[in-house]
């Protein structure tokens, strides 16, 4: 397999940390979103038409979108964990907290997004909605979290939720306003997979940066 990837993608991230969970070795690729106008723009021809990171040849297959990346892992190496668990309630309860963060939290202040903005206002812009996602994930996780965001067992969820609070802390979210997730997170940040999969130990993270 081989994975094309950005240290500090979000997207890319949570593939790295299904594929870490899954114990698959895979060859890194990286992917510099800015340089040279964004190295991903080259993925139009061959690897993904969106110029979207993260890609994953495997399989065969030239796979993109993260979700999709993930569903596939889980449904074709079917060894636990189980990140889609098979009771269909639960499962509905992974796949709505993770669309809550990939559909309502990190698209709106994705890299694209936030060059469309300007560097003046991409601060603000980036906290007020991540506070106005978050506000809404910690009334839900009430309801859905035992030690992780579904219950006991590492799901989708949680890999959804871990690079997102790592984007919070870059855009200066009150962390403390959201107990529930900072446990989580908590929970999970020496996690070895989640370790494994961290930007900083990327292979194109900036030495300052690690």
């Amino acid at each position: 397999p081989r994975l094309y990837s950005y240290f500090r993608s979000t997207c890319s991230w949570r593939v790295r940390i299904a594929l870490a969970l899954k114990g698959i070795e895979y060859d890194y690729h990286p992917v510099h979103l800015l340089k040279d106008g964004g190295e991903q723009a080259s993925f139009k021809d061959n690897l993904n038409p969106n110029s979207l990171l993260p890609a994953l040849e495997i399989d065969g297959h030239c796979l993109a979108d993260s979700m999709s990346i993930i569903e596939y892992l889980d449904e074709t190496r079917q060894d636990p964990p189980y990140l889609l668990p098979k009771d269909p309630a639960i499962r509905a309860t992974v796949r709505r907290i993770s669309n809550n963060i990939t559909s309502g939290i990190q698209p709106i202040q994705n890299l694209r997004v936030l060059i469309y903005v300007g560097a003046d206002k991409k601060k603000e812009w980036g906290k007020h909605w991540i506070e106005q996602g978050f506000n809404s994930l910690e009334e839900l996780l009430e309801k859905t979290s035992g030690k992780y965001c579904v219950g006991d067992d590492i799901t989708m969820a949680d890999l959804c939720l871990i690079p997102q609070v790592y984007n919070a802390n870059r855009f200066e979210v009150d962390m403390s306003r959201y107990p529930i997730i900072t446990r989580i997170n908590a929970q999970l940040e020496n996690h070895d997979a989640f370790v494994a999969a961290h930007p900083r130990q990327q292979p194109d993270c900036p030495d300052e940066l690690k």
